[in-house]
């Protein structure tokens, strides 16, 4: 069976949570043959691999969002009344012609760049504009829905093999090329969303500079346009956990489509890992890349407060440091200009290596889906601390017909003071920090085991077949 999968700023370029579950699916799957067609935003980004690419991965086929802007046209865009009409319905984002789009890009000689500066391009935005935004400055907006537009563009004009199976890792633009796949080939279409896309790129763009204004509602409007299409022709919507699913329907998922398939870890991997010996310090471990929304300035801002408290106190940021690396100085200039002892910038590990030898392990981050870092926590015994955001709270509270206790403590995001108060509970506390970590342990051989995630994926792609 040749599975097909579409990812976007992911696999195999991050190490992290969905890189992770992609390499051990593929792997544990291992009578599937997989193409996986990889989204980065420019030729530059690509090619630099972070993981050893199982065998029945067949091909990884890197594609690129942007490119180096304009160039001076070369062909006249001349389009049929057909085409027009299917790239309107994309503008105005109501009733989309997707199989009209699909065509086109597929048949079309035209380059993105003709099609963008063309004069016919110009008039639908003329178009849009009179109709929707009229209190813009045109040239100001012709140049936002020229940007907005040119890399969808580049996607949709993606070839895609057939396969017997299409499984998107998110919506956006790899759920777009996945559409286009499903369209092309008729076969089945399955997305797997490990956060809520377009929650990310609403809070992303709310915070963005970059762009103001009615410029802002554009660009939000533009992303759940692209998820809405996957909603729609997925055969199947999986979420990690609960509130997932629920948002996933709020936003305009059936929910008939939808699936909950938690992630998962191999629980005996974590068993009798290498330990330190007793030298009465308390770790503190964080397996996060360093990136700002992992939000590590406010681990060490806390770490800094309860170290006051307990100086016995020991932080180890264990991940790797390369892929925002002005972020990383900024920690590291963090760290130093408040001369915080002993905090610990490992770069990228072997989580085995390091979880045994901590007390307990921490999360501040902004925004997560259902994080690993934690699952393999739990698994080791290892009490937690994380944000209120994501599927953390299920993961460290419970869910639904789940009684085993709280394995960890649940903090606000970005609040130090919280932060501080949660270390210096569980530093002080040796007896909470065994008992939480019982309650992970047996939390996770109950509902998060990877076994179950390969078995549940297995059935899936077989009844699909």
């Amino acid at each position: 069976m040749k599975i097909a999968m579409f990812a976007e700023g992911s696999y195999p370029y991050v190490a992290g949570g969905v890189s992770g579950w992609v390499q051990m699916l593929t792997e544990e799957l291992k009578e599937k043959e997989f193409v996986i067609y990889t989204l980065v935003p420019t030729r530059e980004d690509g090619g630099k691999f972070k993981y050893q690419i199982p065998s029945n991965v067949r091909e990884i086929r890197e594609s690129y969002l942007n490119g180096n802007g304009y160039v001076e046209r070369k062909k006249k865009v001349i389009l049929k009344n057909k085409e027009r009409e299917s790239l309107w319905s994309l503008l105005l984002g109501e009733h989309i012609d997707w199989g009209g789009v699909f065509d086109f890009f597929d048949q079309t000689e035209y380059s993105v760049n003709d099609l963008l500066m063309s004069k016919d391009f110009m008039e639908l935005a003329r178009r849009l504009y009179i109709e929707k935004y009229p209190n813009c400055v045109f040239t100001d907006f012709l140049w936002s829905i020229r940007s907005l537009y040119l890399p969808l563009f580049r996607v949709l004009m993606i070839p895609v093999e057939e396969a017997d199976c299409f499984h998107a890792i998110s919506t956006g633009y790899a759920g777009i090329i996945a559409c286009k796949a499903k369209y092309r080939y008729h076969k089945p279409l399955i997305l797997t969303e490990h956060g809520i896309y377009t929650r990310e790129r609403e809070e992303e763009i709310i915070k963005a500079d970059w762009t103001q204004g009615i410029y802002k509602n554009l660009w939000i409007n533009y992303f759940y346009m692209l998820s809405q299409c996957i909603y729609n022709e997925a055969d199947y919507v999986i979420s990690l956990f609960q509130t997932a699913r629920q948002i996933q329907t709020e936003i305009g998922c059936p929910r008939e489509k939808t699936r909950v398939i938690s992630n998962g870890v191999f629980a005996k991997e974590m068993e009798n890992l290498p330990t330190r010996k007793e030298d009465g310090r308390i770790n503190i471990g964080a397996v996060i890349r360093i990136v700002p929304i992992k939000d590590v300035k406010t681990m060490i801002n806390a770490y800094r407060l309860a170290k006051e408290e307990v100086p016995s106190l020991r932080l180890y940021l264990m991940g790797p440091t390369d892929e925002n690396e002005k972020y990383y100085k900024e920690c590291l200039d963090l760290v130093n200009g408040f001369r915080i002892p002993d905090v610990i910038f490992t770069g990228r590990i072997n989580v085995k290596d390091y979880m045994g030898k901590m007390d307990m392990i921490m999360l501040t981050s902004i925004s997560e889906g259902q994080p690993l870092c934690l699952l393999e926590a739990m698994a080791a015994e290892k009490p937690c601390i994380a944000t209120d955001v994501g599927g953390c709270k299920e993961l460290l509270y419970g869910g639904e017909q789940d009684y085993f206790g709280r394995s960890g403590l649940i903090i606000p995001t970005m609040n130090v003071d919280k932060a501080a108060e949660a270390m210096v509970l569980l530093a002080r506390n040796r007896k909470m920090r065994m008992q939480m970590g019982k309650s992970g342990k047996a939390r996770v051989c109950e509902f998060y085991r990877n076994e179950e995630v390969v078995r549940k994926y297995r059935n899936l792609y077989n009844s699909l077949a």
